[in-house]
């Protein structure tokens, strides 16, 4: 029977025991809410998170926090189930975690972002503010970045919104969940200037969240998809989990070796 890897369903003298077991290691998943399509539900990025986190935990024999199922989504505000947190709070919540964490002994922190590059600024400073303040180790595991080795065999586009790529993955990992019946294609335009996929080769403009008057059009075209879902296969997102957990087991070897 595989050890308990969530946080949350230990007492708290089982997680004393598996922080030392698991070199004060510890993954935060944070996602969002937020629409995704027609096809997919809100809670898709922190859903993704979650199990790369979990398989990633079980082999590596570290624990998980509870997951932050909110993130910085101004940009998804046009259309229902969408909650936004304003990126200073949300700088204030992850550092507490991290604080509270480290009151007990971890030390070593993934921050573990399933909302793509949206979340990473934010991330960025409360993981600054946290190896400065507590001195403990943090990184910033995004699915973006660290997809730039995987093997594109499927026909894939550029990174989008409940696109090929995150259809993908929850019909691996959520199947039940993605309703294929309601997808609609919006591929993407070639701009010379702007990408906001970061495995983009040319020069491009650094990502900023879209204007309510931009999403409102995408809302309108495609239900708020960008890019061609109706390529999504549980083949690919098996593959493309995979890889993920890969580098994720990569990650946590490279700050326990440190240790």
């Amino acid at each position: 029977m595989e050890k308990e890897i969530w946080l949350q369903n230990l007492t708290w003298q089982e997680v004393k025991q598996r922080t030392k077991q698991s070199k004060g290691t510890i993954i935060l998943p944070i996602g969002s809410t937020e629409q995704h399509g027609c096809h997919l539900p809100v809670g898709t990025d922190t859903m993704v998170a979650n199990s790369v986190a979990e398989d990633a935990a079980v082999k590596a024999g570290v624990l998980v926090a509870p997951p932050l199922w909110f993130g910085w989504s101004p940009h998804h505000m046009v259309l229902p189930g969408t909650i936004t947190i304003r990126p200073e709070l949300l700088i204030e919540v992850v550092f507490d975690i991290i604080q509270s964490l480290n009151k007990h002994e971890f030390d070593k922190f993934i921050l573990l972002n399933g909302h793509r590059i949206v979340n990473i600024s934010w991330l960025q400073i409360a993981a600054e503010r946290a190896k400065r303040e507590l001195g403990v180790k943090v990184v910033i595991f995004d699915p973006a970045y660290m997809s730039k080795e995987f093997d594109n065999q499927f026909g894939w586009g550029e990174l989008g919104h409940a696109e090929e790529i995150e259809s993908s993955h929850m019909l691996h990992c959520y199947p039940d969940l993605v309703k294929m019946d309601r997808v609609q294609d919006n591929p993407h335009h070639h701009r010379r200037i702007y990408h906001v996929d970061p495995n983009y080769a040319g020069d491009t403009l650094t990502y900023v969240p879209s204007s309510p008057s931009e999403m409102e059009v995408l809302a309108k075209e495609s239900g708020g998809t960008a890019g061609e879902p109706s390529k999504a296969t549980p083949e690919g997102g098996q593959k493309y989990h995979e890889h993920l957990v890969k580098r994720m087991l990569e990650v946590v070897a490279f700050l326990q070796e440190e240790t």
